[in-house]
Parts: structure tokens; C-alpha cells; sequence
């Protein structure tokens, strides 16, 4: 295997609950009231809509707000993958990786290992530049039983709601996780630093009609049957494993341009000439050395 070639479940496409306007010169990530599944094709108006957001969404009187899913693995955090990242808000360019505690951080040395203190805590992520960039992949399609969709938020209200489902559904399911018959499940709510506005976030459900019990009955039944025939989940989510740590950031240059794309403003000129996700000479370096300044002066301050 390819060192530094990050593998990650196949992608078939985009789960969505944003879309792109055009403002004031730039492209804004604008958020929505409902979901929207894309291909991996875009035109001059955008991402095309993949066959499946027409076909759920007659079944949803227009609004698609479920989503029936599949997980592909027992083990939450190979199907949720979420970490603190310090982007360039330009390329989409991760800079630094972290979980809390360590992360990884691009410098003009190369990439090395530093505590992580949090971005509420750390001096390199003011203004907004270092968030929580969550990754959720789903099954979708019983055609292709291994390919995915993925989900992309940097919201905390989705990744921890995520998170606790799906460490929840992977415990009383006797860890079968992979067998549950689950939705993704867009919901609402207003906070006074939403100044009382609605916002939304993606929950993970059982489907509609189904109770935990029988979820979890069919789910041991479901497993069994599958250990009947052959299939080895274990080796699946080892393969997972090894091809997440294939390399020190999970997101690769294809991804750059769709996360700058999604979580910043962009320049239409910049858009409509492709140069978002290229480098631009001087660009990284220039971060690279920005982020080493900010912590020496963080050093400096402490000590």
C-alpha cells in the first residue's frame, strides 16, 4: 500500500443539509432546512443531484429530512471521524490535526506531534480558523453494499449527537452496529446564541416502525446469518483501520476543494477560474511559518 495515501470507505456521493449562494462577490456556505444528496458531479450551477435525492424525497412530500442508512461498521469511530482541524481557509488545506490532547501540525520541517489544548484554548485557532470537522459514511444504496455517502459537518450539535448514538446503538446491539436498521434524522432547535432562530443538526434514529427491541433481535439474527455465509466483518473493519493510518490527514487533495468550498467563503473569480484547492506559491509556506510564529509567542507568554 501507498504510504501517506489515506483509504477511506468509497464515496458515491454527498449528504448535504447546506447548499452554496452567491453574495456580494463571493460563493457562502448557507444552511438548510432539509437534506440534499449529491454525486460526485458538479456543473457551473453546482453539485447534481444523485437519483436517490429524487427517489427518497417523493417519499418525503418534497422536505427530505430522513434518511434510511446503513452503517458499514461495528466500531463507531469507523464510521464517525471526527477531529479539531486548523484549516487554510483559501485551499481547504488542513494545517493542524488534533483530538484535545496531541495532533499533528504542518511545519516547514515537516509534519510533527504537539499537544493539543483545544481550539477554545489555543492561541493558532482564533477567529474561527480551527473547528471540529466531522465525517460521517453511510450506506445508502443496497446496490453497491461497501460504497458510501458522506456527511460533512464542522457542527458540534451533529458530531456529538452522532457520536453518542451511534456508541449507544453499537452497545445494546452487542456491538452489531453494521446490522441496525438506522435513519438520519434532521432536527431543530434554538438557542439564545442563535438569537432564538432555528438551527439544525443530524441525529441518528431506528426507522420509523421499528422498535430497539426488534431492531436488536433482527440485528443478532442478521449478523449470524451473514457469519453463515462467509462474510468476515472483523476483517472488514481491520482493513478500515489500517487504511485510515495510512497517513498523518485523512483528507486528501481530491477533498480540498469540496471542504473549502462548504465551510468558507470563496471568491466567485476563484471559483468560476477552478483555483479552488490549488496551491498558490508561497501560500503553505506562508501558513506554515504563521503557525510556528503563533507558537512561539504562546511559548513566550506562558513562560
Amino acid at each position: 500500500m501507498i504510504k501517506g495515501l489515506t483509504i477511506t470507505p468509497p464515496v458515491l456521493g454527498r449528504i448535504s443539509i447546506g447548499r452554496v449562494i452567491q453574495k456580494d462577490g463571493k460563493r457562502l456556505p448557507a444552511k438548510d432546512d432539509q437534506f440534499t444528496i449529491t454525486s460526485q458531479v458538479q456543473n457551473k450551477d453546482g453539485w447534481i443531484n444523485h437519483p436517490l435525492d429524487e427517489k427518497l424525497r417523493a417519499n418525503n412530500e418534497g422536505k427530505l429530512r430522513q434518511i434510511p442508512v446503513r452503517m458499514l461498521f461495528n466500531d463507531p469511530e469507523l464510521n464517525l471521524r471526527a477531529e479539531y482541524t486548523l484549516f487554510d481557509r483559501q485551499t481547504g488545506r488542513p494545517l493542524c490535526v488534533g483530538d484535545g490532547e496531541q495532533c499533528q501540525r504542518r511545519t516547514s520541517k515537516g509534519v510533527e506531534s504537539h499537544p493539543c489544548p483545544s481550539p477554545d484554548r489555543c492561541p493558532l485557532a482564533q477567529g474561527g480558523a480551527c473547528k471540529p470537522y466531522g465525517r460521517l459514511y453511510a450506506n445508502l444504496s443496497e446496490d453497491d453494499e461497501l460504497g458510501t455517502f458522506i456527511f460533512r459537518t464542522t457542527g458540534f450539535n451533529s458530531i456529538r449527537t452522532l457520536a453518542a448514538r451511534l456508541s449507544y446503538f453499537a452497545a445494546v446491539s452487542g456491538n452489531k452496529l453494521s446490522c441496525l436498521p438506522l435513519q438520519l434524522t434532521l432536527r431543530g432547535k434554538s438557542t439564545t446564541q442563535s438569537y432564538r432562530t432555528p438551527i439544525y443538526f443530524v441525529d441518528l434514529t431506528l426507522r420509523d416502525g421499528v422498535t430497539l427491541k426488534q431492531a436488536v433481535q433482527d440485528a443478532q439474527a442478521i449478523d449470524k446469518e451473514l457469519s453463515e455465509h462467509g462474510f468476515d466483518q472483523a476483517a472488514l473493519e481491520q482493513a478500515a483501520k489500517q487504511g485510515y493510518v495510512n497517513s498523518c490527514f485523512e483528507i486528501d487533495g481530491d477533498d480540498l476543494a469540496e471542504v473549502a468550498e462548504e465551510f468558507y467563503p470563496m471568491e466567485i473569480d476563484a471559483v468560476s477560474n477552478n483555483q479552488i484547492g490549488k496551491p498558490r506559491s508561497g501560500l503553505a509556506s506562508h501558513n506554515v511559518t504563521s503557525i510556528e510564529q503563533g507558537l512561539r509567542k504562546s511559548v513566550t507568554a506562558v513562560s
